[in-house]
């Protein structure tokens, strides 16, 4: 948000300011640390067992980065309601938490590729967040 304050301070409008951040398009990874040992129905995956540690979730928003990353928080803080995609699942259950977003803004899908680079070092949960792709995963234990 510090961008949205650094912009309004140089003059520009607030409309445009939100629109651009709206209108940027990439990939994110969510941080997120399991707290405690958890079987989770992931959706149309079914249950999955989760060891508590640290996870990477690669995902991509070619629409708007922003609102994407901006409802993952939300969903983690259970403020909403609907769920969609795999990490959603994840992110309701109890003693899950993302602790840090990282922000890829790119015109091209770099999501898959993101992913092979996690996937060189760790073993991703089988097909989670790869199901419209050939990926084997797109969340990784790393810790």
């Amino acid at each position: 948000m510090a961008i949205i304050a650094n912009i309004i301070s140089e003059g520009t409008a607030k409309k445009n300011v939100e629109t651009d951040l709206i209108q940027m398009k990439g990939a994110y990874c969510l941080i997120v640390q399991v707290s405690k040992s958890s079987t989770i129905k992931i959706g149309s995956l079914g249950i999955i067992n989760f060891d508590p540690g640290y996870y990477i979730y690669v995902g991509s928003a070619m629409n708007s980065l922003e609102s994407r990353v901006h409802r993952h928080l939300n969903t983690a803080e259970k403020k909403f309601c609907k769920l969609r995609w795999h990490i959603d699942y994840l992110l309701t259950a109890p003693g899950v938490k993302i602790i840090r977003v990282y922000e890829f803004v790119s015109k091209n899908k770099i999501e898959c590729t993101i992913a092979y680079v996690l996937s060189q070092r760790y073993a991703p949960v089988s097909r989670f967040g790869s199901s419209d792709c050939k990926c084997g995963g797109h969340l990784f234990k790393v810790k």
